[in-house]
């Protein structure tokens, strides 16, 4: 399988790939770099924005903004010329939830436009489960944690009718995907139940995508894969990729045929920190964007 290297980028912890049809362009941000990053699908122009603290996730908004999990809440942000990333805080779990050492992390809109995503204590090898998933909506505000007890929390996707939720916890001591049943009028997830024990695999279930078909897509991290799952959890297909650290994927590109993958560098060099795309066969599922109002 062909798959191409986008040049001139690197990142340190690239993450949250998000296709905007609108602009026929990806977005997605370098956590401790602070950066956001745009790439034009046709010409392959690359460029970044910086923002004030560490963005782990974002989503287009359908006003032209993104909204943003960042280390202190929830923000709009706007990218403006001069190469700075504005933000607003939309809401801000208490300091109780998020407090020193801790940040958003994986995140994505679900079918209906509301913006998820789950809380983690940025040092991995000290194994604090105080994460928490939270949902964020223009109406409501925000809502949680409606799961407790996440080291890395990560792998947040939804079925193509939405109403099954995907959600991984990428920790080394867990390596595990769950799903739920959603709830597309209300926003709630319900009937938790293990998806994937990845637990005896080298590789650990970090971000996510589901096809058109219903199968999930999971970045198999420190293994160098891409793994397809099929919605009754059986392994499906695998794509070795040229970084070992791959950490989310998603379906864009004019026909949503095309999947970009982001990665994280340790130091090693070489590939580690690319983002790449490739066709691997089937479709995707659009974004939908966060709903403003």
């Amino acid at each position: 399988m062909q798959i191409e290297r986008i040049e001139g980028v690197h990142c340190a912890t690239g993450e949250s790939p998000t296709w905007n049809a609108q602009e026929g362009a990806w977005y997605w941000v370098d956590i401790p770099a602070r950066r956001v990053w745009r790439l034009d699908h046709a010409t392959r122009a690359a460029r970044y924005w910086e923002a004030p603290e560490m963005v782990a996730c974002v989503a287009c908004a359908d006003d032209g903004s993104l909204v943003a999990g960042m280390e202190t809440g929830v923000y709009r942000l706007t990218l403006g010329e001069d190469g700075d990333a504005r933000v607003t805080l939309l809401a801000a779990p208490p300091e109780s939830e998020l407090g020193e050492g801790m940040r958003f992390n994986d995140g994505r809109c679900d079918r209906q436009g509301r913006f998820w995503s789950g809380t983690m204590f940025m040092d991995m090898g000290a194994a604090r489960a105080v994460g928490g998933l939270y949902s964020y909506d223009a109406k409501s505000g925000l809502a949680g944690p409606v799961v407790s007890g996440m080291l890395t929390q990560n792998g947040l996707a939804w079925s193509p009718d939405g109403r099954t939720m995907y959600l991984s916890d990428s920790h080394p001591q867990v390596r595990t995907v769950w799903a739920f049943d959603y709830d597309i009028e209300t926003g709630t997830p319900s009937n938790k139940r293990v998806y994937l024990d990845l637990t005896g695999q080298k590789g650990r279930p970090d971000g996510a995508a589901v096809d058109a078909e219903g199968c999930y897509w999971s970045c198999a991290n420190d293994a160098g894969l891409l793994q397809r799952f099929t919605p009754d959890g059986k392994l499906d297909r695998e794509i070795a990729l040229p970084m070992a650290k791959p950490s989310m994927c998603a379906f864009g590109g004019p026909d949503l045929d095309v999947l970009l993958v982001t990665s994280i560098d340790p130091g090693t060099g070489g590939d580690a920190g690319a983002v790449v795309m490739l066709r691997p066969g089937v479709k995707g599922v659009a974004e939908t964007p966060f709903a403003t109002s």
